[in-house]
């Protein structure tokens, strides 16, 4: 075995591949900083520039920019309190909180180096775990894995917010959003409006950039000035040091869970996450600073996903099953190169497998220190108005978005998710359940399915499932016990009520339209899931039913609760009404006019940029833009009405 791992260690030390494995690293954290985009995107990208290289080569490439992205994309997730990815929402939470408290440098120490930590022990567990998983992973079943599936959702939509009931409706608006399209049991297309544009779903890129990011830049350009109100400075990297270092145990329990996440194909980074997130919280005494920038809740997060998106690679390799979209188009690669993951590979390529081990590790450990060299010179762009910051970012999502599926249909999802993330945030509706159940929604479809297809209601009293059920069960009955003791004494101590999260005003009408909105959605939902075979409707009934009973009992809150809104300063509606107009305007004359229209108004009108520094940092953003294009390989939307791009 050792002289596999020394043979491999040579093998990754060539010039060429060492090369390789740091030009993907830079893709890697490139795209991690960039909302929305992340993983999937940056191997994507690397994809075909790899059959030009060695097999070693090649895979050590895409290995880089796995092993990276959810290093790098703490950095936007602290600065900007935009996730560069959905398994990063925790920390965008946390963290950018910490960051508009000054503690910036505290909060990315932290990340950085739990990232490092899970990456790391994704990369030993893989060294150990693919010899004896086998037999361990074959023992789960689809019931099991679907109630593994459950309790991420469980806890996404519990611990996050401070309402339960917006929680877990927000988890039912997601599942409803992932199964639109085509179900995975019966010859049914589901929720399309006859539009072709829905007959493959929504693009996981263009919800997670609707709602986070294009929600976030609204609100952001609509306040004017500078992301913090205060300079952020990163600078003083002990105390990060030093809390790193006081919740090593922690790290190492979520980086655990993350592994084990890993190992349970589609379950994946978000719910390993939000898992370790709600561990992070059941085991601090004071959870009075979750929301408001708890480090405890960086590192449990950071800990997870770095170790989730690496273990990912275990079922991958074992049973040719990818653990997500980022694994699954690594396994492409090893197919192209004619490797047949499998128990054999073992034994076949056992310097192939270390290696994959090496980069890994490599990559995780130099990413972190590089992640340390350049943050400080990337805070500094929190200092600086945001509206010159949005510029590129806002185009940058529209080009990551167009490129799902090149059509007008992408821009125009891009907003409206944008606008439900939006109202959403104003109506304190979380936003991170509503994700993480558009993820979760197709493999948990396939598992209940099968479920009830192989073992009838019967699963449900599975060992296993009972054991996995038990991670809601018990606390659920702890916490029924504590408010029933403390009824009439003090508030009850759960966690969705300690975190009081430091959202936006809740907007009465904002409030009474989204629920009223989403009330209908449901409603004529389940209508027509009537039409459906019995086979589509089961996992769509699972969101729609319990999430209109909740959606009504919502907006009559709304309605009892409802009183005008006297903020006279609530300039938001606008900067959104002239995203929809911009997104119109691409549909009709292309995309030249109106981009270079919305440069100068956020160059000028919100950013104040005096008029030659604005026209050559106009001029630089716009050729970026275009060069994005040509790498991507698409062509910029072209106008209707002029046939102009």
């Amino acid at each position: 075995m050792l002289e596999h791992v020394f043979s491999a260690l040579d093998a990754l030390t060539d010039p060429v591949r060492l090369l390789a494995l740091f030009g993907g690293m830079l893709v890697g954290m490139v795209f991690g900083m960039l909302p929305g985009l992340g993983g999937v995107a940056a191997v994507s990208i690397l994809l075909p520039f790899i059959y030009y290289l060695d097999d070693f080569s090649g895979l050590a490439m895409l290995l880089g920019a796995v092993s990276v992205v959810y290093t790098s994309d703490t950095i936007t997730s602290v600065l900007l309190g935009a996730p560069g990815s959905p398994a990063s929402a925790p920390t965008a939470i946390e963290g950018h909180a910490l960051a508009k408290q000054g503690e910036a440098a505290r909060a990315l120490g932290v990340g950085f180096l739990s990232s490092m930590v899970g990456g790391l022990m994704g990369a030993v567990i893989l060294l150990v775990a693919i010899p004896v998983a086998g037999p361990i992973v074959l023992m789960l079943g689809t019931p099991e894995l679907f109630m593994f599936a459950f309790v991420g959702l469980f806890f996404a939509s519990s611990m996050i917010g401070k309402d339960l009931a917006k929680g877990i409706a927000a988890a039912c608006l997601g599942l409803f959003l992932g199964v639109v399209g085509p179900a995975s049991a019966a010859a049914d297309f589901r929720f399309t409006f006859g539009q072709v544009y829905l007959l493959d779903g929504f693009s996981l890129t263009i919800v997670a950039l609707g709602l986070f990011g294009v929600a976030e830049a609204i609100s952001m350009l609509a306040a004017g000035g500078g992301i913090s109100h205060t300079p952020i400075t990163v600078s003083n990297w002990g105390a990060g040091f030093s809390d790193f270092w006081k919740n090593r145990w922690l790290v190492l329990r979520a980086s655990i869970i993350g592994v084990f996440g890993g190992f349970v194909p589609a379950v994946g980074a978000s719910a390993s996450t939000w898992v370790a997130y709600g561990h992070a919280i059941r085991s601090t005494k004071d959870k009075s600073k979750f929301g408001k920038g708890e480090i405890r809740g960086i590192a449990a997060s950071e800990g997870a996903n770095n170790a989730t998106v690496i273990a990912d690679l275990v079922p991958t390799l074992l049973f040719s099953v990818p653990g997500g979209p980022a694994a699954a188009i690594f396994l492409g690669a090893l197919f192209s190169f004619g490797y047949y993951p499998g128990p054999r590979m073992i034994s076949q390529n056992p310097d192939l497998m270390f290696l994959i081990v090496w980069s890994v590790a490599l990559s995780s450990v130099v990413g972190a220190a590089i992640c340390f060299a350049i943050t400080p010179t990337l805070a500094k762009l929190t200092r600086i108005p945001f509206g010159i910051i949005a510029a590129p970012l806002i185009l940058i999502m529209v080009v990551g978005a167009y490129q799902a599926t090149s059509t007008m249909g992408d821009i125009f999802m891009l907003f409206g998710l944008g606008a439900l993330g939006w109202m959403m945030k104003h109506a304190e509706w979380p936003r991170a359940p509503a994700l993480v159940g558009f993820v979760l929604a197709s493999p948990m479809e396939q598992y209940f399915w099968l479920s009830n297809q192989i073992h009838g209601w019967s699963w449900l009293l599975r060992p296993g499932v009972l054991i996995i059920a038990s991670f809601i069960a018990i606390p659920a009955i702890l916490n029924i016990y504590r408010w029933l003791r403390n009824r009439g004494k003090a508030k009850a101590d759960t966690a969705a009520e300690v975190l009081n999260l430091p959202a936006a005003e809740d907007h009465k009408t904002i409030s009474l339209i989204l629920s009223g909105l989403v009330s209908i959605a449901f409603a004529y939902a389940i209508w027509e899931m009537t039409g459906f075979n019995a086979s589509s409707r089961l996992m769509p009934s699972l969101a729609l039913y319990p999430g209109l009973l909740l959606s009504l009992w919502l907006l009559y809150r709304a309605i009892r609760d409802y009183a005008p809104s006297t903020g006279s300063q609530f300039k938001e509606p606008l900067i959104l009404i002239v995203l929809v107009v911009y997104a119109v305007a691409l549909w009709a004359i292309g995309f030249t006019i109106p981009t270079i229209g919305l440069l100068l108004w956020m160059l000028f009108a919100r950013a104040s940029m005096r008029l030659v520094p604005g026209l050559i940092y106009g001029a630089v953003v716009f050729g970026i833009v275009w060069l994005l294009f040509n790498v991507l390989r698409g062509d910029a939307p072209v106008g209707v009405l002029t046939g102009l791009s």
